[in-house]
């Protein structure tokens, strides 16, 4: 188990800091997951304990949400400021994902790139 979890930390720091030193608009720990995939690409899947350790964490997830939440809960102040514009944003920008995501997958399924 301390073996899985230390692989996972160093992915995702390994990540932070290629991200951080390139000045890659990335997340580190996303670059991170990209690493971890190459490396279980590699070695042909998770082992027993990464793939236990794992499933634990994701038993775990929604704890993590939580400093989320209490973040949103402090700047309350701020979404009363910008509700318009959340408002607005939110909506907007995801039926622009969507309808980039859909054409996409359209040019892409026929073939016309």
């Amino acid at each position: 188990m301390v073996g899985a979890i230390t692989l996972l930390l160093v992915c995702q720091l390994l990540g932070t800091i290629i991200a951080h030193a390139a000045g890659w608009p990335i997340p580190g720990p996303v670059l991170g997951l990209v690493f971890l995939l190459a490396l279980l690409v590699w070695r042909g899947g998770p082992s027993p304990a990464l793939h236990e350790t794992s499933g634990g964490l994701l038993r775990q997830l929604g704890l993590l949400f939580v400093p989320a939440g209490v973040g949103i809960v402090n700047e309350l102040h701020v979404i009363r400021v910008d509700a318009l514009a959340i408002a607005v944003a939110v909506p907007v920008s995801t039926l622009l994902a969507l309808g980039v995501t859909g054409t996409l997958m359209q040019i892409f399924a026929r073939g016309d790139r």
